[in-house]
């Protein structure tokens, strides 16, 4: 019986890198681009730094940060990854400079922000009548109270229960503790959850090692629709609630 359902946010509501577009036709650099120009400035305006040594520490910063999301199941906060900048660059900064580059560099999907993915808005209000709903999302540059924001700008907020983000919970999909503050939230059990994602690693062989039933979403990245060992494929949010409802046994 599915009691509540779980939502990744990237590439399964939130359109990743949709707001790339937006940024170029205003004249604003891309978000990686931009990422490193915020870095740069705010080292600059203590102690000049040259260009390449910033590009080759964040470069190296990201490396890292990637290396310990999928083997440690933990996502850097951004402030720990300017943390790990720093030590790279054997560079401190001013408190308020700090504070504003982490600032910066954590809203920047908010400030512009990426599009929900077609459909999903409509597919989240209709599952929403019948289940009770949370979000279960690692947060690689905006944390849970962006996504939040996020969620709020885009009238979803309203219709989730749950909120696990993974700098608050202090782990990463596939990690029991996502899941597990999930059901807490929504007062279910694992046997009693679905969740819907688009990375068969961490939406679906996670929530199935927990006794989850879980969907892959395929509408925006499809990469793993080949070998991926969900419950169902579901190609566009339409077909959300018909997916679910079939899996459910509710049709």
């Amino acid at each position: 019986m599915v009691k509540a359902i779980t939502f990744d946010l990237w590439d399964t509501v939130i359109h990743d890198d949709s707001d790339e577009g937006k940024r170029k036709a205003q004249g604003l650099a891309s978000k990686r681009d931009a990422r490193r120009e915020l870095a740069l400035a705010a080292l600059d305006r203590n102690a000049s730094l040259d260009k390449s040594a910033l590009l080759t520490a964040y470069d190296t910063m990201e490396a890292a940060f990637n290396r310990v999301w999928h083997q440690q199941h933990v996502t850097w906060t951004v402030d720990e990854r300017v943390s790990v900048l720093l030590q790279g660059l054997g560079r401190t900064l001013p408190d308020a400079d700090r504070g504003e580059l982490v600032q910066a560099l954590e809203e920047m999907e908010v400030t512009v922000p990426p599009n929900p993915i077609d459909g999903i808005t409509e597919a989240i209000a209709a599952l929403a009548g019948t289940y009770k709903l949370g979000v279960v999302s690692d947060a690689i540059y905006s944390p849970g109270r962006c996504l939040r924001q996020w969620l709020e700008m885009h009238d979803l907020l309203q219709h989730f229960d749950g909120f696990a983000f993974s700098d608050e919970v202090g782990h990463s999909k596939p990690h029991r503790d996502m899941f597990a503050s999930a059901a807490a939230q929504l007062g279910v059990e694992f046997r009693d959850m679905l969740h819907i994602g688009d990375r068969d690693h961490n939406d679906i062989k996670g929530p199935h090692a927990l006794g989850m039933k879980a969907v892959l979403f395929t509408a925006t990245r499809d990469l793993d629709k080949d070998h991926t060992t969900a419950d169902a494929i579901c190609p566009r949010a339409a077909e959300l609630p018909e997916t679910i409802r079939r899996i459910a046994g509710d049709t």
